[in-house]
């Protein structure tokens, strides 16, 4: 599922992982709880492939499972933009005490050298080194490393409190420039995009304080932590306007927080991620276009009594406007044709009529509606198709045609194409010489 909740704003709150979660299968007694499960799934797996590489234990399942609980309760201290960007850049650097700078293991985190790049960087001081320095240096460095596959751990992160003055320090070695490097690069995007307007430095100091606080956190994985309160936070937000914004779906919070601990855990024995994905998709499909597929069955039942409809064993309903005299195609055929498509309510979706030129096509590769009908007409012939959704597009949302659409296609049957050869194809068959002819 394309569709995603998270959003990276949440709270300063210190972290209780004393609660206990467990991977087991839910009691699902609707449409509604699977949906709501499925979703928590899809999101937990995916959490589990991106977050829990390094640690995926009990403990850390729990820390996001309990911000998960708290951002869904409202428990989560509401933030203004420049602090809660002070505490994710807070999280993101106690993330790389574990994970080494920006998540390179071999790079050696010194906090106290990225902080004062960082503020620096705040400050526009450009005494140690430029942004564009900084900028060029760390990505070259970075790109190195990682065509190289470093993968030395680096020695124990030094860690520090960001400070809230600029001041000149000697880089020493590699190390130290990588850490300034990152810091200041970082602190100039943060000034020239966030705190543009900040003439007094208060909200440079707020930035500060936060990133301050969010580096006390007793956390195991910060940035799950921060992700879990913003992602409970959303799903309470659905409450009033309906799972993924769907009205018809409500939001039954206990079951999205088991599908999420059953996604980190892997637990597949209702939902895999695919199936899951799939689920949802359909669900959703269903709940926002099922009139309309009940409209089509319904327009079908009263249309195959009408004069002159035939209904094949398939369920396809056809009218001749006109019948040709001429061969009908086979399902590999290549065909010409003309063709105009409506929805029921005559909504014209496409048509080669209003374009003014005839379309080309194999039998092969168009909806099944299609395949079928045309192998029914001999060239010259117009044909009225009805079209049940399921030998259309089916679930599928494609243009103009919603899921579970009944399609009406008048259709000319203008030709069989015969393929030609190509230059290259007469290439192919290499010809044989005179010398090979007499020496046969």
């Amino acid at each position: 599922m394309k569709k995603t909740i998270y959003l990276f704003i949440a709270a300063v709150l210190m972290v209780s992982c004393g609660s206990s979660y467990k991977a087991k299968d839910a009691v699902l007694n609707d449409m509604q709880d699977s949906v709501n499960f499925a979703l928590g799934y899809v999101n937990g797996a995916m959490l589990k492939m991106q977050q829990l590489q390094e640690d995926s234990s009990d403990a850390v399942i729990a820390e996001f499972a309990d911000a998960l609980q708290r951002g869904y309760d409202g428990k989560v201290e509401q933030l203004s933009e420049v602090a809660s960007i002070g505490r994710n850049i807070g999280m993101a650097i106690k993330s790389f005490e574990k994970n080494g700078l920006a998540e390179n293991k071999s790079w050696q985190l010194n906090e106290k050298i990225v902080f004062q790049g960082l503020v620096n960087g705040l400050n526009e001081d450009t005494t140690v080194m430029t942004n564009e320095t900084a900028r060029q240096f760390f990505q070259s460095q970075y790109q190195a490393s990682m065509m190289a596959g470093d993968s030395v751990i680096a020695a124990k992160a030094v860690r520090a409190q960001c400070p809230d003055k600029v001041k000149t320090i000697e880089l020493k070695n590699f190390t130290d420039s990588i850490n300034y490097a990152f810091g200041l690069m970082n602190g100039s995007e943060i000034k020239n995009y966030v705190l543009t307007s900040d003439s007094t430095g208060a909200e440079q100091k707020e930035f500060i304080k936060q990133v301050n606080k969010a580096l006390k956190l007793k956390v195991k994985n910060p940035q799950l932590m921060n992700m879990g309160e913003q992602i409970g936070k959303t799903i309470r937000e659905q409450d009033s306007i309906g799972l993924i914004g769907e009205p018809k779906l409500d939001t039954r919070f206990p079951l999205i927080k088991q599908g999420f601990i059953n996604g980190m855990y892997g637990h597949d024995t209702q939902f895999d991620q695919q199936s899951a994905g799939e689920y949802i998709q359909t669900t959703v499909n269903f709940v926002k276009y099922g009139d309309t597929k009940g409209e089509g069955e319904r327009f079908l039942e009263a249309n195959k009594l009408k004069e002159g409809i035939q209904v094949t064993e398939s369920g396809l309903q056809y009218e001749v406007l006109t019948m040709g005299k001429g061969p009908q195609p086979q399902a590999t055929d290549k065909v010409k044709v003309h063709y105009h498509g409506t929805l029921i309510d005559g909504t014209v979706f496409d048509s080669s009529v209003e374009r003014g030129e005839p379309a080309e096509f194999g039998l092969n590769q168009v909806i099944k509606g299609w395949t079928e009908g045309l192998q029914l007409m001999p060239v010259g012939s117009k044909f009225r198709f009805y079209i049940p959704q399921e030998l259309g597009y089916g679930e599928r949302a494609t243009g103009k045609i919603p899921p579970y659409s009944t399609l009406i296609f008048d259709v000319e049957l203008l030709d069989i194409v015969k393929e030609k050869a190509t230059p290259a194809n007469l290439q192919a068959v290499k010809p044989i010489s005179e010398r090979e002819l007499r020496r046969n």
